[in-house]
């Protein structure tokens, strides 16, 4: 004859957002700030924008929104349609050179944010 055991009493899992307000930042939440207050992540997104337009990215873009919109319709999207679909593969189809570049240009200024 098998019984069953009673579940444990158990407290209810804390919610994630109210503990983080007890806690100190992330690094990535600390390295964002530095980057803001220094005025950096402003030049990284506007050098970001240049070589974007450099390489003929944002033009691939561009076309993929007017494919898209003239498959559908063009009262029948939405930017938020636009945003679901092209998002992917924009972020997919950065040339790695670019994201090599940014990261280089991150680390440089961590580097010298720390010392």
């Amino acid at each position: 004859m098998s019984h069953k055991r009673s579940s444990i009493n158990r407290p209810p899992t804390p919610d994630v957002d109210k503990d983080r307000d007890n806690q100190e930042p992330t690094l990535q939440e600390i390295i964002n700030s530095k980057l803001i207050e220094s005025g950096e992540k402003e030049r990284l997104k506007e050098l970001l924008r240049e070589r974007l337009i450099e390489c003929g990215w944002r033009d691939e873009m561009k076309a993929l929104c007017r494919a898209y919109t003239r498959k559908k319709g063009r009262s029948n999207v939405t930017v938020d349609d636009l945003v679901h679909v092209i998002t992917p593969k924009g972020r997919a189809s950065v040339p790695d050179s670019v994201k090599a570049e940014l990261l280089q240009r991150i680390r440089s200024f961590l580097g010298s944010a720390t010392t």
